[in-house]
C-alpha cells in the first residue's frame, strides 16, 4: 500500500492531493478514497477498535459511498413477518445466523466480535471467519435487528440472514480454491522432481555448468508459483497467529518454506551451494494434501446434517376448506394448514396425520430403513417418504422450525463447541511449536559453531520433520468423523465433548414411561367412588387429558372403552359424549393436571398430587391404580393405566448391563415399576418419584462417585437430564427434554444407545492412537534431524505421511 492508496480499502485515491477525506488512525493522518471508507474508519476509531488496523493482514473491502443514506433501509428486517423465516426464539432472546460480506482475515472477525459485544442488548456473538458467518443472540426488548445490521454496516461489513444454499455455495468456493492450490502444487512438484532427480542421480550425463544452472533457473521458475500461491494458506495462518501474539504449526512451516526458497534463490543467483526446490514443492503439496483430507472430513458431519434440507420438497399440495387442492410453496405453509401427500411423494413439512394410513420411510432422519406405519394422530416429519398410502396432514410446525432445520442448528452448535481433548491438544501444540523453534535455533547454533556448511539445511530438516501438523489433526478429525457416522444413524450430538464424557459413564439411569416403554397407554382397570357415574367421570377425565401432551392422555382419548372395568357403581360400556369446557388448566410436571369445569376444580394425576391427605387411606382399596381423578381433593375415580415394554428394551439392557450399573427412576407407582423391571437386569428400581426426587437421586449417585447417564423423554425429566453427566432424549421426546439433553435419538430404537457408547470408545481409542503416533513420530525423528542424518526431502516425506496417516486412521470410523 502506497501513500496514495486509501488506508482503509487499499484502492488508489483519485485525487491524492485534495485532502478531502482524512482522519487520524494510530497517531497518523490517513487518507481515504471516499466518504464511505471515511465513515467506516471513523466508526472503528471512535469505538476504540483501531487495533484492527494493526491486526489485519489484508485491506478491507471498499465501503458504500452512500453508507449513511442506506442505513435506514435496514429497518425492513424488523418486520416480524420477515423475521419469521430466519430468526429463532431462544427463551426471551432471539438468535440469527448472518452471512457476512467484507471479511478478509481473522482481524475482521476480531473487530466484529469486539464491536458487537459493546452494544447493549447483544448477549452473544460468535464469528466464524472461515465460513464468513456470525451467530448473534440479542434481547428484542433492548435492541432491534436493524440496529445490529446497521452497527455492522458502520464498520464496513454487510450482514444478511444465512441460508443453507448460500453456505453450500460458500463451501464449494472454498473447496475449489483448495483444489486449485493442490492441483498447481501437484503438477509443479512432478515437473521439478523429474528435473532435479535427473541432476542428483546424474541421469543427464556429464553436463556443463551452464546447463546445470539453466535447469536450476527452470526449477526456480516452476517453484515460485507453488511458494507464492499454493503455500499462501500457511503464511496467512502464521500471520494470524503472530498478530494474536501466539504461535501455531504454520509458523515453522512458513519459516521452513521461505528459508529453503530464499536459500535456493541465493544459490541459483550466485551459482554456488545446494538447492532443494523439489523439497519445497513436495513439502507444500503433501502438507496441502493432508489438510485437504482433514478439511473434507471436518466438514463431513456438518454436510450430512445441512444436506438433509435437500430431502424437503419445495412445493406442497394444500387441501383447502372447500375440498379443493392447490399447489403452494412448502415455506409458505402455516400451522393448522392441511396438506395432502400421495403414495411415493415426500412429506413437505412436520405435522400430524388426520386421515389415512401409510408406511413412511424415515431413514433420512433416523437411519432406520424399516418403514413406520402412520395413521390418525401419528406425527410425520418433512423429508420423509410416504410409500403406500395417501395421508392428510395438519401442519404443526412451520418449515423454519421443522425437525430437519432443528437438526441442522443443533449440529452447527455441536461443531462450534471444542472438546477438552481438542483444547488440550491445541495448548500442547503451541508449547510443542515453541519447543521446535527453540530446538531449531539451538541446532543451527551448534552446527554453525562447529563450522559445518550444512548447518542451515540441518535446521530446515528439524523445522520440517518435527512440525506438529499430525498432532493438530489427531482429535478434531476423529471427532468429526464420529459425529458424521452417528448422524447417519439417527443419533444427534448437541455437544462434541459429550463423546468424551460417555466413555467415563459407569451408571445409566432410565425413566420408565416413554423410555423403557412404548408410551402407548391403555386403561386396564378402573374404580369409581360411590354415587359417581362412570360415564360422567370418564367424560371429565377425557376433557382434562385432551389438554395434556403426556403419553397417558392418549389412554383417555375419544372413543376409548374399557373391556374389563370394575367399579363400585357399575361398569362403563361407553363414554359420555358430553363436551366439557375446561378453564384455568394447569400442568404440574411429575404430578398431574388440573382445570375447572363448570366452575368446579378437578385434578388428575398421581395420588400425591391430586388426593387430599384425608383420602389417602382409601387408596389401599385399589393399590394398582396410578391415575386418580379428584374433585377438590376427593377421589371420584381411580385408573390403572398400563404401558408395554419396547421390543428392543431387553436386548439393549442386557448389552448395557455388561459394563454399567442400571437404574430406573419413575414417577409411576412402585408396584408398576417392580412389575415391569422384574425380568430386566436392573440394579435399582424406584417408583413414585417427583421430578425433584429424580434430580436428588441422580445427585446422590454422583456424590457417591458415579458418572451418570440419564435417559428420558418427558417435561418432568428436564431437571434430571440437566443434572446428569450425559443426558439422552429418547424417541419422540418433548422439546423441553431435547433442550436439556446432550444427545438426541431421532429414531425409536433403544439399541442406538449401545452403538453410541461403542462409537464413543472407538473415538477415544482413535484419538489415543493419533496422538500416540504424532508424538511418537516427532520424538523418534528429532534425533535424526538434529544429528544431520535426515535431509530436507526425507523430512518432508516423513512429516506429510504422518499427517496423512492420522487423517486416514480417523476416517476409518466412518466405515465401522
Amino acid at each position: 500500500m502506497t501513500k496514495h492508496d486509501c488506508y482503509h480499502c487499499g484502492l488508489p485515491i483519485a485525487s491524492p492531493d485534495n485532502g478531502k477525506f482524512t482522519t487520524v488512525i494510530l497517531g497518523q493522518q490517513r487518507d481515504m478514497c471516499c466518504p464511505g471508507c471515511l465513515a467506516v474508519a471513523e466508526a472503528i476509531v471512535n469505538n476504540g477498535l483501531e487495533d484492527y488496523y494493526q491486526f489485519r493482514t489484508e485491506p478491507a473491502q471498499k465501503s458504500d459511498d452512500s453508507i449513511l443514506e442506506t442505513l435506514d433501509k435496514l429497518k425492513v428486517y424488523d418486520d416480524p413477518s420477515l423475521q419469521e423465516e430466519f430468526v429463532f426464539e431462544e427463551g426471551q432472546d432471539k438468535q440469527i445466523q448472518l452471512t457476512l460480506e467484507g471479511i478478509t482475515c481473522a482481524a475482521c472477525g476480531w473487530l466484529i466480535e469486539k464491536q458487537l459485544s459493546k452494544v447493549e442488548g447483544i448477549k452473544q456473538v460468535a464469528v466464524n471467519v472461515q465460513e464468513r458467518r456470525a451467530l448473534v443472540t440479542w434481547s428484542p426488548f433492548q435492541i432491534k435487528l436493524s440496529q445490529i445490521l446497521s452497527t455492522l454496516k458502520r464498520i464496513g461489513y454487510v450482514g444478511s440472514p444465512f441460508h443453507p444454499d448460500e453456505h453450500e455455495a460458500s463451501y464449494k468456493r472454498e473447496q475449489k480454491t483448495f483444489l486449485k492450490k493442490l492441483g498447481l502444487a501437484g503438477i509443479m512438484t512432478m515437473q521439478v522432481m523429474m528435473l532435479m532427480t535427473g541432476l542428483y542421480f546424474d541421469w543427464f550425463g556429464a553436463i556443463e555448468l551452464e546447463t546445470r544452472q539453466y535447469f536450476y533457473w527452470v526449477a526456480l521458475t516452476l517453484t515460485t508459483p507453488v511458494v507464492l500461491y499454493s503455500g499462501s494458506t500457511f503464511y496467512v495462518g502464521a500471520a494470524k497467529a503472530l498478530s494474536a501474539k501466539t504461535v501455531n504449526m504454520d509458523v515453522p512451516v512458513t519459516l521452513a518454506i521461505f528459508g529453503t526458497y530464499i536459500a535456493g534463490i541465493r544459490s541459483t543467483v550466485l551459482e554456488q551451494g545446494e538447492v532443494y526446490f523439489e523439497s519445497i514443492c513436495m513439502f507444500i503439496f503433501l502438507l496441502l494434501l493432508s489438510r485437504f483430507l482433514e478439511h473434507r472430513s471436518r466438514h463431513r458431519a456438518s454436510q450430512i446434517s445441512a444436506n438433509m434440507m435437500q430431502y424437503v420438497p419445495v412445493s406442497a399440495t394444500k387441501l383447502n376448506p372447500d375440498g379443493s387442492l392447490t399447489e403452494c410453496l412448502a415455506k409458505q405453509l402455516k400451522i393448522d394448514d392441511v396438506v395432502l401427500v400421495k403414495p411415493g411423494e415426500t412429506v413437505p413439512i412436520d405435522g400430524v396425520v388426520t386421515d389415512g394410513n401409510a408406511a413412511v420411510d424415515e431413514s433420512m432422519l433416523t437411519g432406520e430403513f424399516n418403514p413406520v406405519r402412520k395413521s390418525n394422530s401419528s406425527p410425520v416429519y418433512g423429508g420423509t417418504v410416504c410409500q403406500d398410502g395417501t395421508l392428510t396432514i395438519t401442519v404443526t410446525q412451520t418449515l423454519k422450525n421443522a425437525l430437519v432445520n432443528q437438526i441442522v442448528r443443533l449440529q452447527a452448535s455441536a461443531m462450534a463447541s471444542k472438546p477438552k481433548a481438542a483444547q488440550i491438544a491445541d495448548n500442547f501444540s503451541r508449547y510443542f511449536v515453541t519447543a521446535v523453534l527453540l530446538i531449531s535455533a539451538l541446532t543451527y547454533g551448534f552446527w554453525a559453531y562447529q563450522g559445518s556448511d550444512e548447518a542451515f539445511w540441518i535446521t530446515i530438516s528439524v523445522l520440517v520433520a518435527t512440525c506438529p501438523c499430525a498432532l493438530g489433526l489427531a482429535t478434531p478429525s476423529a471427532l468429526t468423523c464420529a459425529m458424521a457416522k452417528l448422524n447417519r444413524q439417527g443419533i444427534l450430538l448437541k455437544r462434541a465433548d459429550a463423546l468424551e464424557q460417555i466413555t467415563d459413564i459407569d451408571t445409566i439411569a432410565l425413566d420408565k414411561t416413554g423410555t423403557l416403554t412404548k408410551g402407548k397407554f391403555t386403561i386396564s382397570n378402573a374404580w369409581y367412588a360411590d354415587g359417581v357415574d362412570s360415564n360422567s367421570a370418564l367424560s371429565i377425565a377425557r376433557a382434562l387429558e385432551s389438554r395434556s401432551e403426556h403419553p397417558i392422555a392418549k389412554a383417555f382419548s375419544d372413543g376409548v372403552a374399557l373391556s374389563e372395568t370394575s367399579a363400585s357403581s357399575g361398569s362403563a360400556d361407553a363414554i359420555d359424549n358430553t363436551v366439557h369446557k375446561v378453564t384455568n388448566f394447569t400442568v404440574t410436571p411429575g404430578g398431574g393436571i388440573s382445570g375447572e369445569i363448570n366452575d368446579t376444580l378437578f385434578s388428575m394425576g398421581s395420588a400425591a398430587f391430586s388426593v387430599h391427605e384425608s383420602q389417602l387411606k382409601l387408596i389401599e382399596a385399589f393399590p394398582s391404580a396410578n391415575v386418580f381423578l379428584t374433585v377438590k381433593g376427593r377421589i371420584m375415580a381411580a385408573y390403572e393405566v398400563k404401558d408395554s415394554l419396547r421390543e428392543d428394551a431387553q436386548e439393549t439392557l442386557d448389552i448395557l448391563a455388561a459394563s454399567h450399573t442400571l437404574a430406573v427412576l419413575s414417577g409411576d407407582t412402585q408396584q408398576n415399576v417392580n412389575a415391569l423391571t422384574a425380568p430386566l437386569p436392573i440394579s435399582t428400581a424406584k417408583g413414585g418419584l417427583t421430578p425433584e426426587q429424580k434430580y436428588e437421586a441422580v445427585q446422590a449417585m454422583q456424590q457417591s462417585g458415579a458418572k451418570v447417564m440419564m435417559m428420558g423423554d418427558g417435561i418432568n425429566d428436564a431437571p434430571v437430564l440437566a443434572s446428569a453427566d450425559v443426558a439422552i432424549a429418547v424417541g419422540n421426546a418433548t422439546d423441553v427434554a431435547k433442550t436439556a439433553a446432550d444427545v438426541i435419538l431421532l429414531g425409536d430404537q433403544l439399541l442406538s444407545v449401545p452403538e453410541l457408547i461403542r462409537t464413543a470408545h472407538q473415538v477415544k481409542q482413535k484419538i489415543r492412537q493419533n496422538i500416540g503416533w504424532s508424538v511418537g513420530y516427532n520424538v523418534l525423528i528429532l534425533p535424526f534431524a538434529v544429528s544431520g542424518l535426515l535431509s530436507p526431502w526425507m523430512a518432508v516425506v516423513g512429516m506429510s505421511l504422518s499427517s496423512i496417516i492420522v487423517v486416514t486412521n480417523s476416517t476409518r470410523l466412518l466405515s465401522k
